[in-house]
Parts: C-alpha cells; structure tokens; sequence
C-alpha cells in the first residue's frame, strides 16, 4: 500500500500538537483541511487512528502510522538538503531558507539540567522537540512512534532500537547542615531516616526509596515511610535541599571531567561553607547507568544528534 505524505503529516502534526486546530495552524491550512486528511488515511488504513480527545491521543495503528510518519518526515528532509537548493520546494527557494528537520527526543529531567542542552547545541541545522519523563519510561515514547530517540535506564533495546551506554547517574543521600543538625544528630540511622522529611522528585522517582530499602535490610529493619516532599524540578529539587526542607540524593554528581554548574557548593564544598550541604552517609554511592537508545534508521540527521549526546556523556558524566 502507497501511504500519501500529507496525510501522514497531519497524522504527525495532530498528535504533536494535540489537537486538530493547534495542527492546522503548525501546518498552515484550515481545521477542516487536516480532519479531512487524517480521515482519508484513516480510511486507507482501515482503522481509526486518533481517538478524539483533548489532547488527542493515538489508536495502536495510529501509533504504527506516526512512526512511519516521522520516517517520511526525516528522510525526506534529508533528501532535499542532499539535492540542494529547491529540491522539494515547489517554490524554489535558498536551502538556506528551509525549515530544519526536527528531531523528537525523549530525556529524563536530570540529564536535560545538566548535559543533554550543551550537547544538542553542537548540532546544527537541527530543531528538537524534547519530551520530559521519567528515565524509567522514556523508552515508552519509542515504540508508540513518539519519540526518535529516547535517554533512559532500560539497558535491552526495544524492538526496531538500538541501545548504546552513555554512562551513570550519580547520587548521594545529603541533606543542609540544619536538617543533619536537627534530624541526625546519631547519624543517619533507620530511625531517624523514618522520621526525617524526604525530598522527591516526583511519584515515578524510586531513588531514596531504593536507598532506604537497601538501609534497612542492612540493619535488619522495617523499611521506612518518612514524610516527603515532591519538588518535580531538577533546579528547585536541588534548591529545596539547600533551604533545608530535607534530606534527598543529591546529583547528578558530574565525572572527573565534568561539571555542572547547577550543582555548585554541594557536599564536596561544605567542609569550608558551614552552612551548605552535608553528606548523610560518607560512603553512600547511587550509580543508574542509563542508556541512548535510538530507531534503526539510516540517517545522517539522526546519528549526528546520538553522536553528540555520546561524546558529551563521555565527557561529563561518570563511566562504569
């Protein structure tokens, strides 16, 4: 079967943007123009695509359809930049003037604060449209033809992706002078951990719970519940822990040749800031390793992007 462009297009832009208005605008037609498209692929398909909600949402063979129309997209882009100066330009045109191909991609919150925007400014030529989830999920957004690429902590590839290493996450438990003062004046025991308020990061963030689990097998006791705020940004989590509302992981923790400013005056430098950020536990390490996975497609545009999100990984980030 013959998949018509346009139609594809409005696939793509209706589910990017939500809903049929918002596209019709990104795509500079008329409402009417891209139901009428989406409806005609629909019916060559055989199957509803979008479910008409607000934000619409994608059928599976929606799904099946946008990651084919994100291909075409690509592809096509870079076919007209290899031909030169107005192929696939009704209008001719300068190459110069063209639209860049944008590039869907899925990163987790920490690494979009601290690496990932230097390494995607080395791209040129290039538009991104960055999606935020969890490093745990990210990789939902392949598959479901959402995303390009996606950073997440899911080592095996999904199907039709490739997976290549880009180093860990590094965490440590750590808490303002105040919190260590007032909660852990013996330490950080299972106690007081239990009593202490807890930052996290959002619902989906498992790292102090998986600290604390790891804690109290240790000590042979029951895992704690403490009280625990949710602070859903990298800066203000990182903030919320220098004011003192609790204890947290502080990170990521940059490698030997790395730093991120966003961490500045963190543990390493409160033996000379008596009022800065303590350490709870001297010895305590947390390493997620986390993985670049990507499309098998052959793509000049795209391996530009992967190559570099490596090099800036292995740059700044801890290696195992």
């Amino acid at each position: 079967m013959r998949w018509d462009s346009r139609q594809l297009e409005a696939l793509a832009a209706v589910i990017t943007e939500g809903t049929f208005e918002a596209a019709a605008h990104a795509l500079h037609v008329t409402p009417s123009a891209v139901s009428q498209r989406v409806r005609a692929l629909e019916n060559a398909a055989g199957s509803v695509l979008v479910r008409r909600t607000r934000p619409v949402a994608p059928t599976e063979p929606g799904r099946t359809l946008l990651r084919l129309a994100r291909q075409v997209e690509l592809l096509g882009a870079e076919a007209s930049r290899a031909l030169g100066p107005g192929a696939g330009d009704a209008g001719g045109g300068d190459a110069a003037d063209r639209r860049p191909v944008t590039i869907p991609l899925a990163v987790n919150a920490d690494s979009l604060a601290t690496w990932v925007v230097p390494a995607l400014a080395r791209v040129e030529g290039v538009c991104f449209d960055l999606y935020r989830e969890d490093q745990d999920r990210t990789v939902d957004l392949l598959p479901a033809g959402v995303v390009m690429a996606a950073i997440t902590s899911q080592r095996e590839p999904v199907q039709g992706c490739t997976s290549v290493p880009l180093g860990v996450t590094r965490y440590r438990p750590a808490a303002a002078r105040s919190v260590i003062e007032r909660w852990f004046p013996d330490g950080a025991t299972v106690d007081a951990l239990g009593r202490a308020p807890m930052l996290v990061f959002n619902r989906a963030d498992d790292l102090q719970d998986a600290w604390l689990r790891e804690r109290a097998a240790a000590a042979g006791a029951q895992v704690p519940d403490p009280p625990r705020h949710h602070v859903p940004s990298t800066s203000e989590y990182v903030d919320a822990i220098r004011r003192g509302l609790g204890w947290g992981m502080w990170g990521p923790l940059p490698g030997p040749g790395g730093r991120f400013a966003l961490l500045d005056g963190g543990p390493d430098d409160a033996p000379s800031d008596p009022g800065g950020v303590l350490l709870l536990d001297d010895d305590a390490v947390v390493d997620v390793p986390i993985y670049l996975q990507q499309w098998k497609l052959r793509s000049d545009v795209l391996d530009r992007v992967s190559d570099a999100l490596v090099a800036e990984a292995a740059r700044v980030l801890p290696q195992r």
